[in-house]
């Protein structure tokens, strides 16, 4: 049995998670997602898939942290579902995982960290150093997912660059925008081969995709032959390179 985990609200850390819950606002800790994580697993599947569904503002990057690399080590598969907005440390969740789908109305959100404090100049000084370090961190999540340079990662951030659903899998923080729900029941009354709904979704995805006319290469296959390898591979019937 697949297993749910939802970003909603604030994400903070689990002392501050203690007031949120108390006055009924939504939020998003590191201590939740260990307690999903850590439920006991049926016998007959111990490493059941996790699902993660964001949306949410954001909030404590250290906490988003902890959550992003308690999923990175999950020996389970993680399909990440931006549902609505996966802003600033959100965005950093999202990266965790294995497969990440964004809703076609969704965006990711990525900025600076951001401190709010006082004191001399020194102080100040410092702080800009450890603000750099952060942000450094915070590009390390973008970099390991998308594989851009780290140096175009930290510019759109200095922008507060917002994503949508098409930019996001173009640049990698997404593997596919979410079409069709796959898991709703087709109930059908034929006897010919009926196309999956995955496989629908997964020709949706690859129509969608920018298309470099001068990285395509010719195939010398047969129209027929063409049409059924393109099916097999649709259908799941042979391994995609």
């Amino acid at each position: 049995m697949t297993k749910q985990i939802d970003i909603k609200g604030t994400v903070v850390d689990d002392d501050t998670a203690a007031f949120y819950t108390f006055f009924g606002i939504p939020s998003a800790s590191p201590g939740a997602v260990a307690n999903i994580l850590n439920e006991d697993d049926d016998p007959d599947n111990p490493d059941p898939d996790v699902e993660v569904n964001i949306a949410s503002n954001g909030g404590d990057v250290f906490a988003a942290s902890e959550i992003y690399t308690m999923l990175r080590q999950s020996d389970a598969h993680v399909t990440v579902n931006i549902q609505g907005l996966a802003a600033s440390a959100a965005s950093v969740i999202a990266m965790a995982g294995d497969t990440v789908k964004i809703s076609p109305t969704a965006q990711i959100m990525i900025h600076q960290a951001a401190s709010y404090g006082g004191g001399n100049k020194d102080d100040l000084a410092h702080e800009i150093s450890v603000l750099d370090s952060i942000d450094q961190s915070i590009a390390n999540a973008y970099e390991a997912k998308t594989g851009l340079p780290q140096g175009d990662l930290l510019n759109m951030m200095a922008q507060e660059t917002w994503i949508g659903a098409q930019e996001a899998v173009d640049k990698g923080f997404a593997d596919e925008i979410m079409f069709l729900d796959e898991k709703k029941a087709v109930f059908s009354n034929t006897t010919a081969n009926f196309v999956p709904k995955s496989a629908v979704n997964k020709l949706f995805n690859l129509l969608n995709k920018s298309i470099n006319p001068e990285n395509e290469v010719k195939n010398s296959q047969p129209t027929s032959d063409l049409k059924q390898s393109k099916l097999a591979i649709l259908l799941g019937k042979t391994k995609e390179k």
